[in-house]
């Protein structure tokens, strides 16, 4: 992921900032996504809390063994001068072929160079059919 977007933000480098991530994301590449992200990283994610770059390496390592076929969307909410808000949903079905919506917020907060160094992230998982999917 490409760090070029500093702060401060407008609406317009907000949303690219935001497309960013979602292609990172969308890439389910940890070595990539983590490079976002400072070094000393703190996160909140659900009821999880990661600290620090290689922490969302394997956090996110994780997250797409156990989530297949993930695939999300981000929309922008607001933004400061350093800090951008998020919606999001994003689907993925488990190992059992059970698939799921998951929808949330995320606040994230930047430093001078364009990395995230906070992330606070609030969701919740709906069970859908495979029917039902959107993305």
């Amino acid at each position: 992921m490409s760090n070029k977007i500093v702060p401060p933000f407008t609406e317009e480098t907000a949303k690219a900032k935001i497309q960013m991530a979602e292609d990172g994301w969308n890439s389910k590449d940890p070595e990539r996504v983590c490079l976002a992200y400072t070094i000393d990283t703190e996160w909140r994610n659900r009821s999880e809390f990661v600290n620090g770059r290689e922490d969302v390496k394997r956090f996110l390592e994780g997250k797409w063994k156990k989530e297949l076929d993930y695939k999300l969307k981000k929309s922008y909410w607001a933004h400061g001068d350093n800090r951008i808000a998020v919606r999001f949903e994003y689907e993925y079905r488990n190992h059992h072929g059970q698939w799921f919506r998951a929808y949330g917020n995320e606040n994230w907060e930047f430093d001078e160079e364009g990395l995230m160094k906070k992330r606070f992230a609030s969701i919740n998982d709906v069970p859908i059919t495979e029917e039902e999917r959107r993305l």
